[in-house]
């Protein structure tokens, strides 16, 4: 897109190469589209959210079918989901005939169910999130990750309105009957300002004046969406006891800034959810680089019941991890390897790097060192860190 390179591109192709059909799935204009489309330049593209083409699906998907000549791309799968059952039949009739059959869809979930019934064993299943900061410098905490407000940053609230208004009357609706739209729209903004949190889905209840069980059912619609990101703790104590909730952030932090009021950096700079934005970022990050080289998405933090927290426990090759901090701060001091230092007393040395993360100063130099056994990463070193596939 616009000369970005995505990093997925390299699984992509080893796809379309061993599998007769390939699904990817994502967040809503995350840019799964124009991946298939760079990736397979002669392939036929069917719009799947076309009223005349579903109407055309719906009276005879067979004669539909019969007319396209594969290579195909089917933008938006879940809205035919009963064409995988043709595509099966076409596929099993010429299962050495590789990359011929590609899909998008914006709801995993849905989406994943009628993979798993249809073409198990016959596609392969990709994620594309939004751009990462390794894909391109321009993403950031502010803008987050989506290309079209990336590459057009001056539209970035007008855009951002229009997404959760097409998010919240086509994703939701498709996958689930809520009857209070307006509510649910406040629901974003009140979880917005949870970003970063344990989650508390009585804290969220009370003011929406809804019940537990209708959080949970909306949690887990923004959850299968690609809209927020559940981090679970770490399973291991370490002799401690843990505590058990997992910590919510939004996906993209460009949207949780919108649900904030945030437009603007100065903006950002002197909001009180600065910390929480800054770590939902790195959050991000860490996921995208383990999606886009292939990997199984593996996050968590820590705290117990004493009151140790680490920001993220990041798993590694042979049983160990890394312990990260992410701080909002351009100034590194050693207090903030505290926390991590502190743990690995306890965890055997399993972990092999303790990095604080934190902002670039525009002026000075870039602190390494902050504490014997911790290191100091700036936002950019650190993703360009995760992004190596180092294994220690």
């Amino acid at each position: 897109m616009n000369g970005i390179n995505r990093q997925i591109v390299p699984f992509l192709h080893a796809a379309l190469r061993r599998f007769p059909a390939v699904v990817i799935t994502g967040p809503r204009r995350s840019g799964k589209t124009t991946l298939l489309r760079t990736a397979l330049p002669g392939a036929q593209y069917v719009l799947l959210e076309d009223p005349d083409i579903q109407d055309r699906i719906r009276r005879d998907p067979r004669a539909f079918i019969d007319g396209l000549h594969p290579p195909v791309i089917f933008d938006e799968i879940q809205n035919t989901p009963q064409l995988l059952d043709y595509v099966r039949t076409l596929v099993d009739a010429r299962p050495r005939k590789m990359g011929q059959w590609l899909f998008t869809g914006s709801q995993e979930a849905p989406l994943m169910q009628g993979i798993t019934e249809s073409m198990a064993g016959r596609a392969a299943i990709l994620q594309l999130l939004p751009f990462s900061m390794a894909e391109t410098p321009k993403a950031d905490p502010l803008l987050g990750g989506f290309p079209e407000v990336v590459l057009r940053p001056r539209g970035r609230e007008l855009w951002f309105a229009s997404y959760l208004q097409t998010y919240i009357e086509r994703d939701v609706r498709l996958i689930t009957n809520v009857r209070d739209l307006a509510g649910f729209r406040r629901f974003l903004s009140l979880l917005a300002s949870r970003h970063g949190q344990m989650l508390n889905r009585t804290d969220l209840a009370a003011p929406l004046g809804v019940t537990v069980p209708t959080i949970s059912e909306w949690l887990r619609i923004l959850e299968i969406t690609g809209q927020v990101i559940l981090v679970p703790p770490y399973f291991e104590n370490f002799g401690k006891r843990i505590v058990k909730s997992p910590k919510v952030y939004f996906g993209d932090a460009g949207l949780a800034c919108h649900l904030l009021g945030i437009q603007t950096q100065a903006e950002l700079d002197r909001s009180p959810f600065l910390g929480a934005i800054f770590e939902g970022f790195v959050a991000s990050e860490i996921l995208k680089s383990q999606i886009n080289r292939g990997q199984r998405k593996e996050l968590y933090y820590f705290r117990d019941q004493q009151g140790l927290e680490i920001d993220f426990v990041v798993p590694r090759p042979n049983a160990r991890f890394w312990l990260v901090e992410a701080k909002a701060s351009k100034t590194v001091q050693p207090s903030m390897a505290a926390p991590m230092l502190s743990l690995s007393r306890v965890t055997k040395d399993r972990a092999t790097r303790r990095i604080v993360v934190y902002r670039k100063p525009r002026t000075g130099t870039a602190s390494t060192a902050i504490a014997r056994g911790a290191e100091a990463l700036t936002l950019e070193q650190f993703t360009a860190e995760i992004n190596r596939g180092k294994a220690s």
